[in-house]
């Protein structure tokens, strides 16, 4: 692996397991401030939906101006962010903290732009995707293990320890990451219109179907991730560092599914079609056995949505990649963060209200909109390809990871 990319996923390892950190930490921490878990949840949606409104523009930006100050910008942006998290001594406060971060919320997708960038071609291209979804996975083995051993200082303390390593992480970036965009187009004009990438989506008509799915899929996980916490320390009385072992063993099945289970199993044995209805199947299921209130069947559950998550999930980045303008790839990428970022918006909304209402009830919602994911992709004529492409992708990338 090449100097460059090494650099570039090492940043993203740092971010990610800043944000693994934070997750097992941030419900009991926001609720400690004497608000519902509604106003938890609201937390995430105002993030998702800063960021739903920045990331196309800072993708545009990328290619305009390049991949590295971007890049910088938004980690710093998240360090800040984070600081003013912590520092809260108010709901307001706590939601510009998250605002902020939002604002500049293009860590993930420019870090994808920068590795494509350098990428030789289309299967490099794939397995070097395929790596920063990897280390996104291990992110949430350490990430949460570290935030719930740092909880136990105090609930604010593992926050001002995520925002000391973003500043940490553009100091190295500052004097490590090259700049990888070699088409820079500084004439590029860049639209600020937030609804582009939403529209863009929606015309074409080689994606939309999988973007539908897509749409959904990140729903029922956002509404699963942001009661989680709430979920177990309501229903089981765990603290935040036992909800942090939770976190890390679905970090756990992720990186041993995306790194061996995927190529070794599922698209041996599986058409890609049945793949997915099979997942599919899963979160049916694996949410009904979260709701019901037993330790035991909630933790098979979790397995069970985890498996589906990291199988649904490896299948989606590197065709949309490959198909854009050479000067316009971290535009695309951010299209495609934006369609995860309305997601993100309307799923902790609808789970926070949800959980006021029944501790169990995002996730009965969450297995029947999987039901409707599950009969949407069952509709899906045989002559339409686009899955065997995109399962296509996804093999080369555990391929490639296999070595």
């Amino acid at each position: 692996m090449s100097k460059e990319k090494v650099i570039i996923i090492f940043t993203v390892a740092i971010d990610v397991i800043g944000l693994g950190i934070i997750i097992p930490v941030l419900p009991v921490y926001v609720e400690s401030f004497g608000v519902s878990a509604f106003a938890v949840t609201m937390l995430v949606s105002v993030f998702s939906l800063f960021s739903f409104l920045s990331a196309p523009i800072l993708g545009a930006l990328s290619d305009k101006y390049g991949r590295r100050p971007i890049l910088m910008a938004s980690i710093a942006s998240t360090g800040l962010g984070w600081m003013i998290f912590a520092a809260a001594k108010s709901l307001p406060m706590l939601a510009l903290g998250r605002i902020i971060d939002g604002m500049a919320a293009g860590n993930f997708s420019t870090a994808q732009s920068a590795i494509s960038d350098i990428s030789k071609d289309q299967k490099e291209r794939t397995a070097a995707l395929g790596m920063i979804g990897m280390i996104f996975g291990l992110g949430f083995i350490v990430g949460p293990f570290i935030g719930g051993l740092l909880s136990k200082v105090s609930h604010s303390f593992p926050f001002w320890f995520v925002g000391g390593l973003a500043v940490l992480n553009v100091i190295l970036a500052y004097f490590m990451l090259p700049e990888t965009n070699k088409q820079i187009d500084i004439d590029r004009k860049i639209s600020t219109n937030p609804l582009k990438p939403i529209v863009s989506a929606v015309r074409n008509e080689k994606l939309r179907k999988l973007y539908l799915v897509y749409f959904i899929f990140n729903v029922v996980t956002a509404m699963a991730n942001s009661v989680f916490a709430l979920y177990l320390a309501g229903k089981f009385g765990f603290n935040a560092f036992t909800t942090g072992l939770f976190f890390t063993g679905v970090g756990v099945v992720l990186a041993i599914n995306q790194g061996f289970l995927l190529r070794k199993f599922w698209l041996e044995k599986f058409k890609e079609k049945q793949l997915i209805l099979i997942m599919s199947g899963l979160f049916v299921v694996g949410f009904l056995m979260m709701a019901a209130g037993w330790i035991g069947l909630f933790v098979v559950g979790m397995l069970l949505t985890a498996l589906g998550q990291s199988t649904i999930g490896a299948a989606m980045t590197s065709e949309i990649v490959g198909e854009a303008d050479v000067k316009a790839r971290g535009e695309a990428v951010g299209v495609l963060s934006a369609v995860a970022s309305v997601a993100m918006i309307v799923a902790p909304l609808m789970s926070g209200a949800l959980f006021v209402v029944d501790m169990g009830l995002p996730f009965v919602v969450g297995s029947a909109l999987s039901v409707i994911s599950w009969l949407l992709m069952r509709g899906i004529k045989t002559h339409d390809r686009i899955n065997e492409e995109i399962v296509s992708e996804a093999r080369k990338v555990t391929d490639q990871l296999a070595g």
